[in-house]
C-alpha cells in the first residue's frame, strides 16, 4: 500500500512532468489516500488537466479539487465574446449535435440540450474547455439514446471491458436496467475507473452510469 507521503510525492512529480500545468501554483495534500488540490491556476483547461493527473496515479482513493481559476489580464474576455467563440466551436465540431445550446455568465459556460450519445456530450464540453476567457464549464446536456434491451447493453459493455488493455474486466460486474448501468467491483486506479465508465457509456441505449467501483491495490472479483 502506498503511503500518503509517497503518494503526495508521486502526484507532485507527475504535475511537474506535465508541461501544460504550472505545478508551482498547486498545493497537494494527502490523507488516507484522499487527495486535495489547492491554489490558483490561470485557465479552466489547466484545472481540468490537474484533475486528470491525479486520476492516473496509483493509490489515489478519491480526490477533492479546490483549485481556483484566476485568469491573467491577457486572457480576460467579455461574456459576449466568449459566447460567440463557444457557438462557433460547437458549430464546427462534427461530433456535437445541433440540439446542444450554451450560455455564458461571468465567463462560466453552461451547456444544455440533448444528445443521443455520451461521446457527443463529452465532445461538446471538450470544444469549449480550452477557449480563452472560460472560467468553468457545467455540462447539463441530457443523453437520450435509442431504446436497446438491457441484456444487450450489459453484454456489449462486458465485451468492451474484456477488449480493453487498460481495464481488468475480471474484477468488474455490470448490471443494466432501463438504460441505467451499474458498475461494481474494484479497480487499480482512478484512471482505470474512468476507463470503465467510458466503456459503459459507449454502449447503445445507456442513459446513466452508476459507478460503484472502488479503488484498491489488490482488486477482488465481485459477487455476481
Amino acid at each position: 500500500m502506498t503511503s500518503d507521503t509517497q503518494l503526495q510525492r508521486d502526484i507532485i512529480d507527475e504535475l511537474k512532468w506535465t508541461p501544460s500545468v504550472n505545478e508551482a501554483e498547486i498545493g497537494v495534500a494527502v490523507k488516507d489516500g484522499v487527495v486535495t488540490l489547492t491554489g490558483n491556476v490561470d485557465s479552466w483547461a489547466q484545472k481540468y488537466t490537474a484533475e486528470r493527473v491525479v486520476e492516473r496515479i496509483i493509490g489515489v482513493r478519491a480526490y477533492a479539487d479546490d483549485l481556483k481559476v484566476r485568469l491573467p489580464a491577457s486572457a480576460e474576455r467579455g461574456d459576449t465574446d466568449i459566447a460567440h467563440a463557444v457557438a462557433d466551436a460547437l458549430e464546427w465540431n462534427v461530433e456535437v449535435p445541433d440540439t446542444v445550446k450554451a450560455k455564458v455568465v461571468d465567463g462560466w459556460v453552461t451547456l444544455e440540450g440533448t444528445a443521443e450519445w455520451q461521446f457527443e456530450k463529452k465532445s461538446a464540453e471538450r470544444s469549449v474547455r480550452y477557449l480563452k476567457g472560460v472560467r468553468g464549464v457545467t455540462n447539463f446536456i441530457a443523453v437520450k439514446p435509442k431504446t436497446v434491451s438491457s441484456y444487450e447493453v450489459s453484454q456489449k459493455i462486458k465485451d468492451a471491458l474484456r477488449r480493453s488493455a487498460e481495464v481488468d474486466a475480471s474484477h468488474i460486474s455490470v448490471e443494466s436496467a432501463n438504460g441505467k448501468v451499474t458498475l461494481k467491483g474494484t479497480v487499480r486506479s482512478q484512471a482505470e475507473r474512468r476507463d470503465a465508465e467510458y466503456a459503459a457509456w459507449a454502449a447503445p441505449g445507456v442513459t446513466s452510469v452508476d459507478d460503484r467501483l472502488t479503488v484498491s491495490a489488490t482488486p477482488t472479483t465481485p459477487v455476481q
